[in-house]
């Protein structure tokens, strides 16, 4: 028998750190697709990597049956029409699936020429609905009669995806990539074609994927965000030295306490559940080994302050049950505060309050209107943060 195959775009930390290795793990051969050319050569000559394990011991675990394609020419069209690849997964970011989606409906068409079978696509970016967007760009793409042949035959599941993988220093030429301890695969069941076999560890399907989604959105995204912007205005460089700071951390604890509320209200989560799930949240971000930096955790400020995203969503949820909001507003005005070099949405957004003041900007990207109780919130919130 065949050994089974997964298609993954994006040969990044979280590829090769998180769904790689899963998939490897697993009894899949990956092939890892990427625009960057160094990356697949040495993926292709060494054939294998290593992923360091950071927890209360650091363990080391050899990733092998792996190999590389560019993702801009045709080589990654012949892997879709392998019938032993059942499987697509992405980890490319959220701004760049647009870009690959040509490419995977050029692969699907391919696919179905070759007669190789139904398949399922997994994006594994950190955003709500990351598939189902996926599948609305790859549409765009293909015939009427390649729609057809896709909707019968190949599953867009949308997931939540959890899992600290923070860069490795540029300056270091390896594949090796660290990774914390805590891992957590979400898939939307209902929207798979085919049954994912062999089955992926770690992976865990569910017919209520939205309560997990808003879940880890509304708590890790939320305060690794909050802890990383509130972290660059005091000037820290880490995530864990942010937390170390009192006043931080309790912003912090505070905002995820107010969201938390909201969230249990909304999807009927255990109360004592959900608080571990916050404590585990705080301690994951606030360790020391993982020294993940703000600059990183706080960049594209505009995709973040996004209606739905990690900030103004928990922010809404909040309002929207009459409940505290207070700690999240700060979050949110910490975000107006962030300008780090080589960051071009931080310049663009600093652009904007030069040009049309902090009131008008505001109310732009959040939707509050100037003099209402939220706009109001975070003005001032964001006048305190500016003395510090």
């Amino acid at each position: 028998m065949s050994e089974p195959k997964a298609l993954h775009f994006g040969a990044g930390n979280i590829g090769r750190g998180f769904i790689g290795p899963l998939l490897v793990e697993s009894g899949y051969h990956v092939v890892f697709a990427d625009v960057d050319s160094d990356t697949i050569d040495k993926l292709n000559e060494a054939g294998h990597y290593t992923v360091h394990i950071i927890g209360d011991e650091c363990q080391r675990q050899l990733i092998s049956s792996i190999s590389g394609v560019l993702s801009h020419n045709d080589d990654v069209l012949s892997v879709f029409s392998d019938p032993t690849v059942q499987l697509v997964t992405t980890a490319v970011g959220p701004n760049i699936l647009e870009k690959v989606a040509p490419t995977i409906a050029k692969g699907l068409q391919a696919r179905r020429q070759a007669g190789a079978g139904s398949l399922n696509i997994i994006a594994c970016e950190n955003m709500v609905g990351q598939t189902a967007q996926l599948a609305r760009y790859v549409f765009q793409y293909l015939t009427t009669e390649d729609k057809s042949w896709v909707d019968a035959h190949v599953g867009f599941a949308s997931c939540s995806v959890d899992c600290i993988v923070p860069p490795c220093d540029p300056d270091r030429k390896t594949l090796d990539v660290h990774v914390e301890d805590f891992q957590e695969w979400i898939v939307d069941e209902d929207a798979l074609r085919m049954a994912i076999d062999p089955k992926v560890k770690g992976m865990q399907l569910t017919q209520d994927l939205d309560a997990f989604v808003e879940r880890k959105l509304f708590t890790l995204n939320c305060a690794h965000a909050i802890a990383a912007y509130l972290g660059y205005v005091k000037r820290y460089r880490t995530v864990d030295q942010a937390t170390q700071d009192d006043q931080i951390r309790d912003i912090v604890r505070g905002a995820l306490n107010e969201c938390g509320a909201a969230l249990i209200m909304k999807h009927h989560f255990d109360r004592a559940a959900h608080m571990e799930y916050i404590e585990k949240i705080l301690r994951r971000i606030s360790d020391p080994s993982l020294g993940d930096s703000v600059v990183r955790v706080g960049r594209q400020p505009l995709r973040k302050l996004g209606k739905t995203d990690r900030l103004l969503g928990p922010a809404n949820l909040a309002r929207k049950y009459g409940l505290p909001d207070d700690n999240l507003m700060r979050g949110v005005a910490a975000a107006f505060l962030y300008n780090a070099e080589d960051d071009k949405e931080g310049t663009e957004l600093q652009d904007k309050v030069k040009r049309s003041g902090i009131a008008k900007v505001v109310e732009e990207i959040t939707g509050y209107l100037e003099g209402s109780e939220a706009h109001a919130k975070i003005i001032e919130a964001y006048r305190n943060l500016e003395q510090q």
